[in-house]
């Protein structure tokens, strides 16, 4: 993929889940929640069920056609920690997604006592991945992730 595309990847990321307040996602009748953001040709949907454990996909489209995709599943594995605080340490570290990774958050992210780290082989194109919180260095979150191109 281009330039232009990885670009709108990170921008939509980064303009809806992770800089998200409680109320600006959108509720769907399925019991679903979603998140979109359009610029230009490009359309992306972040849509996803549950939040303990959760699981959802991000689309995006170009011109009304589906061309990227990606799945997650992920959940909170020790149950002393607050959810509320460990997601919202989770929307921090997502705004730090790089060219180089533009699937979920950085190779690493640290603030206070919650340590980020994702993990990723392939490309843009096919790819997969595990994303992990660690709080005082016991392994409090874990989420999965693959996807890519589609035609």
């Amino acid at each position: 993929m281009d330039n232009q595309f990885v670009n709108f990847l990170i921008k939509a990321k980064k303009s809806t889940y992770a800089s998200a307040e409680g109320d600006s996602k959108k509720a769907l009748s399925d019991g679903s929640k979603e998140f979109v953001y359009k610029e230009g040709t490009y359309f992306y949907r972040d849509r996803y069920f549950g939040s303990d454990p959760f699981a959802g996909q991000e689309v995006v489209f170009s011109n009304g056609k589906a061309i990227w995709v990606m799945n997650y599943c992920g959940h909170i594995l020790d149950r002393e920690n607050r959810e509320k605080e460990i997601y919202n340490f989770l929307k921090r570290a997502l705004m730090e997604i790089s060219e180089a990774q533009p699937f979920r958050g950085p190779s690493e992210f640290i603030l206070g006592n919650f340590k980020y780290t994702s993990k990723s082989i392939g490309t843009i194109n096919s790819f997969e991945g595990v994303e992990v919180i660690y709080s005082k260095n016991n392994k409090i979150y874990k989420l999965s992730f693959h996807g890519g191109l589609i035609s």
